[in-house]
């Protein structure tokens, strides 16, 4: 009784295809699977109608994309009202911002010497209006034979810490877990060991979170460990999940669904809490 609460598809720059996702997840001896595209809702119905077909649970989830201090701050929704019709223009919004970065992006990687277009990296998306992402230009730069791996070419070029990271003016995490709440769903920090800023973490649990993704391929053990006691301090939840986008050029990014699970219960947990907020 099992689940992977962090996963990306086709719908932004996973590899998969919802339909997969669902697939591999009941493959893996899953009991659930949240579907978590960045800023991104388009594959949820597809991934909840393979799941009725085969006989396992998909939680309706965003992955919405915030900034902090000049780098990025993921915030996980669960149980949202994917359909709610302010929540898909909001998302919009998200969207164009996230199209400026990308532009941004890659003329720093023109700037530095890197022949790469906006063309070609759009050219790595697989599903008809799907988001664009950092992984895309990154498949570009494997490809070109810039870097080998999806992990050198964040940690090079595409990383908060590489030379073309940049960051336009995006909303504040408070208001990505207003936006999720607003949709009635509930908000978890996804990868809180990655930002190295905990007064962050604790501002947010403190502005309403309800939840920490302790576990996570990012994190070490030590990590996992802090993040799962910093929840158990303050009461809320302490989740887990893959952040599957599948494998570029033989290497997984992340890792594989069902890498990294939490139990079921857990799950029962996220839905009592989405229920008392639609209906409060």
């Amino acid at each position: 009784m099992l689940a992977d609460l962090h996963t990306h598809t086709t719908a932004s720059d996973g590899l998969n295809t919802p339909a997969d996702n669902v697939r591999m997840a009941k493959e893996s001896g899953l009991q659930a699977i949240a579907i978590t595209d960045h800023d991104a809702v388009s594959g949820i119905e597809e991934a909840i109608e393979m799941a009725k077909q085969i006989g396992i649970e998909v939680i309706p989830g965003i992955e919405v994309s915030t900034i902090e201090k000049g780098q990025d701050i993921h915030i996980l929704g669960y149980f949202i009202r994917y359909q709610d019709q302010e929540f898909l223009q909001k998302l919009d919004e998200l969207q164009h911002v996230r199209a400026r970065r990308n532009e941004m992006m890659i003329h720093a990687l023109q700037n530095i010497g890197i022949d790469i277009t906006l063309a070609e990296v759009k050219a790595k998306v697989r599903r008809k209006d799907a988001n664009v992402g950092r992984p895309h230009i990154g498949e570009v730069l494997i490809e070109k034979g810039i870097v080998h791996t999806m992990e050198e070419g964040f940690d090079r070029y595409l990383g908060k810490n590489g030379k073309a990271y940049v960051n336009p003016k995006r909303i504040s995490p408070e208001e990505g877990i207003d936006i999720i709440k607003k949709a009635g769903g509930v908000p978890v920090l996804a990868h809180p060991g990655i930002y190295h800023d905990d007064e962050v973490v604790v501002r947010l649990i403190g502005y309403g979170l309800a939840g920490l993704e302790a576990y996570h391929p990012d994190h070490d053990n030590e990590s996992e460990r802090k993040y799962k006691k910093l929840a158990d301090e303050y009461g809320i939840l302490a989740t887990a999940g893959s952040d599957f986008h599948g494998s570029r050029n033989e290497v997984m990014f992340h890792a594989p669904i069902g890498g990294k699970t939490v139990s079921y219960e857990v799950v029962k947990q996220l839905k009592r809490l989405a229920f008392n907020m639609q209906t409060s």
